[in-house]
């Protein structure tokens, strides 16, 4: 049988809207749609390069507790509301993918709430044995 179990982070959006910020599904790691927020605190800096660098913590937290990391990433989505947002935050998002190369797409999308100003989603695949 496939293990299956979840990962949540503390955020609020998780437990009023019913999802979990990552679900580990055997070797395959599905982190849903991540912003800037700092959920601790549950503030969001205005600038979207800041918001991109937290949502990679956000996911490297995610990806640490499944029992991987973001060279296991091999699908990822941005989602921004403003299409000129997006290359402000290539420098952020090539320091942490340029070596690992997933597959990617951006698409400009409404977001649901007006202070998010970019959104990461990725897919990853644990190594054979990492049975964390």
């Amino acid at each position: 049988m496939t293990e299956r179990r979840v990962i949540l982070s503390g955020s609020v959006f998780e437990e009023e809207i019913g999802y979990a910020r990552a679900v580990v599904d055997g070797d395959w790691v599905h982190v849903s749609g991540t912003t800037g927020f700092d959920y601790a605190a549950m503030t969001i800096s205005d600038d979207v390069v800041e918001q991109a660098e937290q949502c990679l913590r956000n996911i490297g937290a995610a990806l640490a507790e499944a029992g991987c990391g973001f060279e296991d990433v091999v699908r990822v989505r941005y989602l921004l509301p403003v299409r000129e947002d997006f290359e402000p935050c290539w420098p952020v998002l090539r320091r942490v993918f340029g070596q690992v190369r997933p597959a990617a797409t951006m698409m400009v999308c409404g977001l649901s709430d007006p202070r998010m100003r970019i959104e990461i989603e990725v897919y990853a695949r644990r190594a054979a044995g990492d049975g964390a």
